[in-house]
């Protein structure tokens, strides 16, 4: 279990870490090279949101079953699409790149929540999602080293992050033992009562993402407008990746809240680092410590997502987990396009705080009340004939 669970954290740190987030560190001398605008970046991560949107609704629709597949779909997306980032010289061919490498990390969380709950133990399945979907972390800040030590040179990172989704993808699918047991209703489409149950993570989702785009497509870009030199705004980004890793260490405090609580406490949190950033870009210590806390925010989110899912229904984990980011990367999609779109007129402090109120609101959905009546269609979903009985989260 601990290889798998290792081949599975490089996976994630690869496919999200070195890839589809990496995109936003990036975005100075990619803008400077190509010679577009925040505006224009910002519908170029907006279209790779809602390419990540398309690939984690394929993990929707065959996740639960051939998660294999999926694996393979998101070294070949990721891999590739990183290498033709790194080799561009016209922006319609980055463009193109860097839009399909997004699909890597949309294929590769459903996949590995499936391949985690068919072949971990119950008492320690939990744990080994956390940990696995953590490595983002470990992933933005190897994105953030690489990007400093090959500096100027951002095309050879690239060659970097095409070369680790490939060895990760490869070491999943060697250390995969599947048993050939699947639940029978991992092969049917949810039943209304399962779509009813996840009303409050699909809309806490939307808003999340909505908000967390701003720190991901812009925070750099903000940092580097206030006189940050690169190697602080660099240094930033890998406090990101340091906030994200610190998720695997807070993980069995994290197991103690209902997921709608920790899913409260996370993205308040991540809206409170990006009203911070934004406020205050010129004293980068404090932004420092915002990204610090923006990183344990939003992987944290995520893994309260999946626990979420999880919890409300276990055999239909991988499907789940597709649903919500879909919906997740779909708000941030929104996001991205907003606030590039409103940055430069209104700047960073009107354009974070805005990012950061939908955040917040989204949080405020896993209050007790939602949480509540998250475990009410829980029981009417166990209540339906054939229906599997789901734990309270």
């Amino acid at each position: 279990m601990v290889a798998l669970t290792a081949a599975g954290t490089a996976l994630i740190a690869a496919t999200y870490g070195l890839v589809r987030l990496a995109f936003g560190l990036h975005l100075p001398e990619i803008g400077a090279e190509f010679g577009l605008d925040t505006a224009a970046l910002g519908l170029v991560s907006a279209a790779a949101s809602v390419v990540y949107g398309l690939a984690a609704g394929v993990g929707f629709l065959i996740g639960d079953r051939l998660p294999r597949s999926l694996v393979v779909a998101a070294g070949l997306t990721a891999g590739c699409g990183a290498i033709g980032i790194a080799l561009a010289q016209h922006p319609g061919v980055f463009v193109a790149a860097a839009i399909a490498s997004s699909a890597g990390a949309g294929c590769a969380s459903p996949a590995l929540v499936r391949i985690i709950h068919r072949s971990a133990p119950d008492p320690s399945r939990a744990t080994m999602q956390a940990v696995v979907n953590a490595g983002t972390g470990p992933g933005l800040v190897a994105a953030g080293a690489v990007a400093w030590a090959l500096a100027p040179h951002w095309r050879l990172a690239w060659v970097v992050a095409g070369a680790a989704t490939a060895i990760a993808a490869v070491a999943v699918l060697a250390l995969d033992r599947p048993t050939g047991a699947e639940p029978a209703a991992a092969h049917r489409g949810p039943p209304l009562s399962w779509w009813a149950a996840h009303r409050a993570p699909l809309i806490a989702a939307a808003g999340f993402g909505f908000g967390a785009a701003a720190i991901w497509n812009y925070g750099r870009v903000v940092l580097v407008a206030a006189g940050a030199p690169e190697a602080s705004s660099l240094l930033a980004w890998v406090l990101l990746g340091a906030g994200g890793g610190a998720v695997i260490g807070t993980a069995p405090l994290a197991r103690r809240l209902r997921p709608g609580s920790l899913w409260m406490l996370a993205a308040t949190s991540a809206a409170i680092a990006t009203a911070v950033l934004g406020l205050l870009p010129g004293e980068f210590a404090l932004c420092g410590a915002a990204c610090l806390v923006f990183g344990w925010g939003y992987v944290t989110a995520t893994g309260a997502l999946i626990e979420w899912t999880t919890r409300i229904d276990g055999a239909r984990a991988g499907t789940g987990t597709a649903v919500l980011f879909v919906v997740l990367m779909l708000g941030q999609a929104a996001g991205a396009a907003a606030v590039g779109a409103i940055l430069e007129s209104v700047g960073p402090a009107g354009a974070f705080a805005a990012a950061a109120a939908v955040a917040c609101a989204a949080g405020m959905l896993g209050a007790e009340r939602l949480t509540r009546a998250t475990r009410l269609a829980c029981s009417r979903s166990a209540d339906a004939p054939g229906a599997r009985r789901a734990p309270r989260p």
